[in-house]
């Protein structure tokens, strides 16, 4: 059998692998296929194609656009897209400047919890990859004021915690145009977190065309609602680990895999 996972992230956004390395622990842990989905950026996909080429491994161009539905952060996972489209790219560099002024004001509101952090250190450790919460917990633990980046999410930054700050740039049905029109097919990443199955019919009517079944935080009892949901709005079904690398270091790589053939349905409907 030969399998994949769908939801891996670099050090281009807020993974600690270079896409290089990541290829490599790839083949070594005997995936045939990866989708990069990255927050917001596709600067990983170039060094990854090149680094996979010869070797027995497919990687997916993907992306992770992150959308804002009322009052709530939504993840629309990309396959298969046009790194390279222009419009993307535009609407990337838009989406970059956006998370740069987040990190200004979580950065704001965690002093008013007495929570004192330069936004320096965070860019430090975004380097030249998409800034997110990930390298605020990662700066908190710096510079000591955590133990861990979970810790820094439950306490500070993580949804509804006193210095998390929403405000993105794209809706949910923006982020599946944005995807479809670069090429790609349209998946709800992580539904779960939604802890509202109702919008996932919503996003559907929005031209949503996949669902992320399988994911390491779904019991199976989620599994097999969403498989049943997936089939009723006629969506295709996706999974993947989420692997970050070592700043969740509990989620290893291939995880969560899938069956090659919901990758050959994914390119069915791309083509």
């Amino acid at each position: 059998m030969k399998y994949a996972d769908l939801h891996v992230h670099t050090s281009e956004s807020d993974g600690t692998l270079s896409p290089k390395q990541l290829v490599k622990e790839s083949i070594a842990r005997g995936l045939s296929a990866i989708a990069i989905v990255d927050h917001d950026t596709v600067g990983a996909v170039p060094e990854a194609l090149a680094s996979a080429q010869g070797a027995d491994l497919e990687v997916i161009p993907g992306i992770e656009l992150t959308a804002q539905y009322e009052n709530q952060e939504i993840h629309i996972l990309g396959y298969f897209v046009n790194y390279q489209d222009k419009t993307l790219l535009e609407k990337l560099r838009l989406a970059r400047i956006n998370r740069i002024e987040r990190v200004h004001k979580i950065v704001n509101n965690l002093e008013k919890e007495g929570v004192k952090l330069n936004s320096q250190t965070v860019f430090d450790i975004s380097g030249k990859g998409t800034v997110g919460r990930m390298h605020i917990a990662r700066a908190l633990v710096k510079e000591g004021w955590v133990v861990t980046p979970a810790e820094a999410f439950r306490k500070y930054i993580g949804d509804k915690s006193p210095a998390y700050v929403l405000g993105f740039r794209f809706s949910p049905v923006e982020a599946i145009n944005l995807i479809k029109g670069a090429g790609g097919v349209a998946v709800l990443a992580h539904p779960y977190m939604l802890h509202n199955d109702e919008l996932i019919t919503e996003f559907a009517g929005y031209g949503l065309q996949g669902i992320e079944v399988y994911y390491p935080e779904h019991s199976q009892s989620m599994v097999n609602f969403y498989l049943d949901l997936a089939k009723k709005l006629d969506l295709l079904v996706t999974g993947g680990s989420d692997f970050h690398g070592s700043v969740k270091p509990e989620i290893k790589l291939g995880t969560i895999k899938i069956p090659i053939e919901l990758v050959e349905k994914l390119r069915r409907v791309k083509k």
